[in-house]
């Protein structure tokens, strides 16, 4: 059973890039399928990368970002912010989305929200229909072939165009299911496989076609010989 102790508190709806703009404006990439959601609720919270990983990081009180250039280092704690406006870009950024947040009206200003993510707390994520599931609810799962453990998800892909510039929305998700050996097996989360999501229990359950995991295999960092820090 998963401790309620280790599970991040918060889940990220953006990664800011760069400025976007002469008017404070900042471009991301997008992590949520509602950027309309910025419309119904425009408070947000900025905090450094990596933050909402972290099992410690709990809800902090309500603390408005800066209107004043800040280095990024300094926010080590989430701020509230505002969006005032948001759109979608086209062209080589399609796929991305550009905020604009309250008080944040330059250039400079913007410089100092580069890096920074855009959370929200768990409890305020938009309610999904039946059979769906946000990414880090998946994360850390087992998935089973019917009745056979493959592994635990490390990660989820979304296939994207040959130059890696768009998703390729009709294409179902992969899971990046990592094996007790090491192994990474690429795994469709398509509906036509999906037996069973039993998130509370922390367990995928499909039937795979037969093939398709070994097909589907990567080998372990060990047995390729590569090596890391």
């Amino acid at each position: 059973m998963v401790s309620m102790d280790s599970v991040p508190q918060w889940t990220v709806l953006a990664r800011i890039l760069r400025p976007q703009g002469r008017k404070g404006e900042v471009l991301a990439d997008l992590l949520t399928d509602f950027p309309d959601r910025f419309d119904r609720q425009p408070r947000v919270w900025l905090a450094p990368q990596g933050f909402a990983d972290s099992p410690a990081a709990d809800l902090p009180p309500a603390r408005h970002v800066s209107n004043t250039p800040t280095p990024n280092t300094a926010l080590a704690s989430p701020h509230t912010a505002e969006v005032a406006s948001h759109w979608l870009p086209l062209g080589r950024n399609a796929g991305r989305i550009v905020l604009h947040f309250a008080g944040i009206d330059s250039i400079e200003q913007a410089e100092g929200l580069a890096g920074q993510e855009v959370l929200i707390p768990l409890a305020e994520r938009t309610p999904l229909e039946l059979g769906a599931a946000y990414i880090s609810d998946l994360i850390g799962c087992t998935v089973y072939d019917r009745d056979r453990p493959l592994g635990t998800v490390g990660g989820v892909d979304f296939p994207t165009s040959p130059d890696g510039t768009r998703r390729i929305e009709e294409a179902a998700p992969l899971l990046a299911v990592v094996s007790p050996i090491g192994e990474e097996i690429l795994i469709p989360f398509a509906r036509a496989f999906l037996l069973a999501l039993d998130l509370p229990g922390r367990a995928i359950r499909m039937a795979l076609p037969e093939g398709l995991t070994e097909l589907n295999r990567q080998p372990s960092l060990q047995s390729t010989g590569a090596a890391g820090e």
